[in-house]
This record gives structure tokens, C-alpha cells and sequence, in this order.
């Protein structure tokens, strides 16, 4: 059976990350987290002080990418693929405000894009792969057969990352989560290279009020639509 892309894009904290995990795994398709590729950047960057947690740029950043090496294994015991960072297992560090704050600004560099990019293109080159990030369906899988571009209430999202926050024990104030949000979806839509922008032909999911199995429920549907579309062209056609 032909498998087909499924392009994820969309705002900070609507849940693109948690609904392409969920289809994926529905579909038994490959799942690529772009979102973490980048903070996984940004972590390393912190860390070695190539730039501070206030986003000042210490040293040129993209003098160092080639130290930087990404990949995902397996964790046949979680049943779920972790995030390693020149083989250490960051799924949790890059997850933390100091990274939330800087992953916008490291992002929008040219040079840590085209670097990640390139990895993503090669990663859903022979398909049957689910991609979320901010710019899938319009840089790195103009061809996804199925594009999404997920949104909602920025009042909702900031409660939902400060809820998200508090079950992995970090306190936070929600102020601060909106503060950061509105930053980051800023950065997002403005900077030069590949803006959040929904493509065309993507389908605008709203999920302010749609919880996660109904949410899942239809877009499930519309990838089995594109499946069968992509397998039954003659049918289609007539």
C-alpha cells in the first residue's frame, strides 16, 4: 500500500506535537518532532554558553552547528522515540523554559534551518511519515499529501503549556507563559526564514473546544481519506 505525508503546522502550544504522535501511531507511520530538532539546538547552544538565557549571542552560532548531531532511537520499553543530543537523551531538557524562551530566535537563523531542513527532507523522503513544526507543509513537504494548520485561543494554549508544566513538577506563572507565547508567535510569523504560514491547501484545525479523541477522530479520517485517494486514483477520478 502507498503510504502519504501528513504536514503538522501550527502555533505553540495547540497540541500538534501530541495529535502527530497519536496518528502515527494510528497509521503505524513514522513520527518527526521538527519542534524538538530545534530546541534540541537551542539546548546545546545554552549549555556551552554560545548564547545566554536572555538570547544575547555570545559567539557566531552557526560556527558550531556542525558539532551538533540530532537523531532519534527507538525506546522499544517506552514504545516511543527519544530525542538524542550527541548521543545523550535530552526529551526532557529541551522542554524547559530557558529553551522555550531562545528556540524562536535560534529558529529563525538561516543556517540552523537549512541544516534541519535538509535532515527532515531526508527523513520523510519515501513517506509514511507525520511532521509537525512551523514550517512542513510549506518548506520542508510542500508535497504533503494531507496539510493541517492547527490553532487556538491564545488564552487557552497558555493554560494548557502552564498545565503541562505544573504535572512535570515546574512552577510557573501563567503570566509569564502567555508573555512567552506571544513572543514566540511573534518571532514565529515574522521572521525572514520560512514564516508560520498556512499553506493553501492546508486544512485549518481550531481546537480551542475539541478535545483530543475527537480531534484525533477526524483528522484520522482525513488521512485514511488521502490514503485511499492516493491508492485509488482511477476511483477518484470517476
Amino acid at each position: 500500500m502507498k503510504k502519504i505525508t501528513v504536514a503538522i503546522d501550527g502555533y505553540s502550544s495547540c497540541g500538534k506535537s501530541t495529535i502527530a504522535k497519536s496518528l502515527a501511531e494510528k497509521l503505524d507511520y513514522i513520527y518527526l518532532d521538527t519542534g524538538a530538532m530545534y530546541r534540541s539546538v537551542t539546548l546545546y547552544l545554552l549549555q556551552n554558553g554560545i548564547i545566554r538565557s536572555n538570547g544575547e549571542v555570545i559567539y557566531t552560532i552557526k560556527d558550531f552547528l556542525d558539532e551538533i548531531n540530532i537523531e532519534f532511537r527507538f525506546n522499544k520499553e517506552k514504545k516511543k522515540a527519544e530525542l538524542f543530543l550527541n548521543g545523550a537523551c535530552v526529551d526532557d531538557e529541551i522542554r524547559s523554559m530557558e529553551v522555550s524562551n531562545n528556540v524562536s530566535q535560534v529558529s529563525a537563523i538561516k543556517e540552523v534551518r537549512q541544516k534541519l531542513v535538509a535532515i527532515q527532507k531526508e527523513i520523510g523522503i519515501n513517506k509514511g511519515v507525520v511532521m509537525d513544526g512551523r514550517d512542513i507543509g510549506t518548506v520542508v513537504a510542500p508535497d504533503a499529501e494531507l496539510k493541517l494548520f492547527m490553532t487556538a485561543d491564545p488564552m487557552i494554549r497558555a493554560k494548557r503549556r502552564w498545565e503541562e508544566l505544573r504535572a512535570n513538577g515546574k512552577e510557573i506563572s501563567l503570566e509569564k507563559i502567555q508573555k512567552n507565547l506571544e513572543e514566540r508567535d511573534y518571532i514565529d510569523t515574522h521572521r525572514e526564514e520560512s514564516p508560520l504560514v498556512r499553506a493553501e491547501d492546508a486544512i485549518i484545525i481550531d481546537n480551542s473546544e475539541l478535545n483530543r479523541d475527537k480531534q484525533l477522530h477526524y483528522i484520522l479520517h482525513l488521512a485514511q481519506q488521502k490514503i485511499f485517494e492516493k491508492n485509488n486514483p482511477d476511483l477518484v477520478e470517476n
